[in-house]
C-alpha cells in the first residue's frame, strides 16, 4: 500500500465519524423537539376539553333565570379570549407562551367566581347535568395538570440535549433553540387566604 494512502483513510474514517455524530446528534434533536411538540399540542387539547365543557356548563347555568348576569358574562368572555389565544406547535416561544398562559388564567379566575357564585343557588347545585359538568371539569383540570408536566418533561429532554457541550455547538449550527417550559402562574407560589366568617 503506498504511504500516502494510509493518511487519506484516517481523514476518511475521521470524517465519516464527524458526520454520523452530526447527523444523530440533528436526528436524535429532531425527534426530542417533535415529541416536545406534540406534548404541547396534548396540552392546547386538554384546555380545548376544558373549553367545550365550560360552554356546556355555562347553558346549564343560564337555566337559572335570575343568576348573575356579570358572572355568566365574565366568563363567556374569558372563555372567548382563552379560545382565540393560541399557539402553533412550531412558533413555541417565551411571549407566546405567557399570552396564552395569561389567557387561560383569566379563563380560570373567571370560572372560579361562577362555580362560588353557584353555592348560593341550591336548585342549580341539585340539578344532576351541572354536577355531572362540574365533576367533568375537576377531572380536566387535572388532566391538564399533568399534560402541562409532561410537555415541560419533553422539553426538558429536548434541552438537556441541545445544550450539552459539544452538542450545544451543533445545536447553534442546525438552528435549534431552547423551548419554553409552562410556568406557573403569577402568584401561585403564595398560598392563598382562606378565611372563614361564620358570624
Amino acid at each position: 500500500m503506498k504511504k500516502w494512502l494510509i493518511p487519506v483513510i484516517v481523514i476518511a474514517i475521521i470524517a465519516f465519524g464527524i458526520y454520523n455524530w452530526a447527523v444523530g446528534f440533528n436526528n436524535t434533536a429532531v425527534e426530542y423537539e417533535a415529541n416536545a411538540k406534540t406534548a404541547w399540542s396534548n396540552v392546547e387539547s386538554s384546555y380545548q376539553r376544558r373549553n367545550d365543557l365550560i360552554g356546556n356548563l355555562v347553558k346549564t347555568v343560564q337555566g337559572a333565570a335570575d343568576f348573575e348576569k356579570s358572572t355568566l358574562t365574565a366568563v363567556i368572555e374569558a372563555r372567548a379570549k382563552a379560545t382565540s389565544t393560541t399557539i402553533d406547535a412550531s412558533n413555541l416561544n417565551a411571549e407566546n407562551m405567557a399570552q396564552f398562559q395569561q389567557a387561560q388564567s383569566g379563563l380560570s379566575g373567571a370560572l372560579s367566581k361562577l362555580l362560588v357564585s353557584v353555592e348560593r343557588y341550591p336548585e342549580l347545585k341539585a340539578n344532576q347535568n351541572f354536577l355531572e359538568l362540574q365533576s367533568q371539569l375537576e377531572g380536566t383540570e387535572n388532566r391538564i395538570n399533568i399534560a402541562r408536566d409532561r410537555y415541560n418533561e419533553k422539553v426538558n429532554i429536548y434541552d438537556i440535549h441541545t445544550s450539552k457541550f459539544p452538542g450545544s455547538v451543533l445545536a447553534g449550527w442546525f438552528g435549534f433553540e431552547e423551548m419554553p417550559r409552562y410556568k406557573a402562574d403569577a402568584g401561585s407560589e403564595n398560598a392563598p387566604d382562606v378565611n372563614f366568617d361564620f358570624k
